[in-house]
């Protein structure tokens, strides 16, 4: 949420670059943010394996996710049309087109897809991520640790290793992607769970270099790009920099537990965990909501971005708190 936040502040109309102070403040704060899609994808490897019954992991994870998202996809199909955004035929034929890519243009849900591929292929690397060595899962990072290398290696070579117009799947392109942090996180998990201050240290120095590399890249391309896209490079969720933020503070916080899981604190966390997934889908009209009604009245940004991201992750909570108590909840809340 904060990261879609701070996108109000550096993306103007079709996507062209907005220099503000604004874009500025994002720079800093939201650089670190890019860390958030990899860390869930690193708890959710963290808690995957290993599989079992195929059959029973399929239809938990894909009633509790698949159906959830197709019911937001026309919740958001309805949402643009109520915004004057499309059509009633275009609404209609954009519910048609959900299963080709999510009927409407509502960027956030690209995730679930991602998540999806996650878990079909969960049961086939199974078998060798819960019995594989040390060595071997080191090698497989290494070759993941050069593919996050690619959004820069393109910037001087537009193609390498067997990339060309009629190849899309180069050398290295299986070892490549978001299954990286999955075994990442299980690497953790099997070899590096026990205390120890040397790789804390360590931990702390890789997330202060990929800040700085993150947050050098946005701002130095602020000034110099036209284009959200070639601005982004340093956030790139699967670049080098952003990985070792992300390895970094996983690895801070990996033997993290809680005192008194009967405490408020601990049970509310629980119940925002569960609630989570609903908030993700839902909380873009949430978010859209209150910056309309809040942008204009702040008028630092450093303050405006975090204070209208922490009313919509509340607001939002209490919505999908509200939606969880309806009759069959689950279909719309995962």
């Amino acid at each position: 949420m904060q990261i879609h936040t701070g996108e109000f502040e550096y993306i103007g109309p079709h996507g062209a670059v907005l220099n503000t102070p604004g874009a500025w403040a994002v720079g800093w704060i939201n650089s670190l943010f890019r860390i958030c899609v990899p860390l869930f994808v690193m708890i959710s490897g963290f808690f995957l394996f290993p599989i079992g019954d195929e059959g029973k992991f399929f239809r938990k994870r894909f009633t509790r996710v698949l159906i959830p998202f197709i019911l937001w996809c026309a919740i958001y199909a309805f949402y643009s049309y109520a915004q004057g955004m499309a059509s009633l035929s275009d609404t209609l034929l954009n519910i048609a087109k959900i299963p080709v890519n999510y009927g409407t243009e509502v960027g956030h849900l690209w995730f679930i897809y991602m998540l999806l591929g996650i878990y079909l292929i969960a049961p086939v690397i199974s078998p060798w991520i819960v019995l594989a060595g040390r060595r071997s899962m080191e090698l497989f990072l290494a070759l993941w640790g050069l593919t996050l290398l690619l959004p820069y290696i393109h910037l001087y070579f537009p193609q390498v290793w067997g990339e060309c117009y009629w190849n899309s799947t180069p050398m290295l392109y299986y070892f490549s992607g978001f299954l990286g942090y999955v075994v990442l996180a299980v690497y953790i998990k099997r070899f590096r769970m026990q205390p120890s201050l040397g790789l804390d240290c360590a931990a702390i120095g890789m997330v202060l270099a990929g800040y700085a590399v993150t947050v050098g890249g946005f701002l130095y391309q602020l000034p110099i790009q036209h284009v959200v896209r070639e601005l982004e490079l340093t956030w790139n969720f699967t670049s080098f920099n952003v990985a070792l933020m992300a390895a970094g503070i996983f690895i801070l916080f990996r033997n993290l537990q809680p005192e008194g899981e009967n405490s408020p604190f601990w049970r509310l966390t629980d119940d925002i965990s569960r609630k989570s997934y609903g908030m993700y889908l839902a909380h873009i009209i949430v978010l859209n909501a209150i910056h309309a009604l809040l942008a204009a009245r702040i008028a630092n940004a450093f303050l405006r971005v975090p204070a209208i991201a922490l009313i919509t992750f509340i607001s939002t909570y209490f919505l999908v708190k509200l939606l969880s108590f309806l009759p069959n909840s689950k279909l719309l809340v995962g």
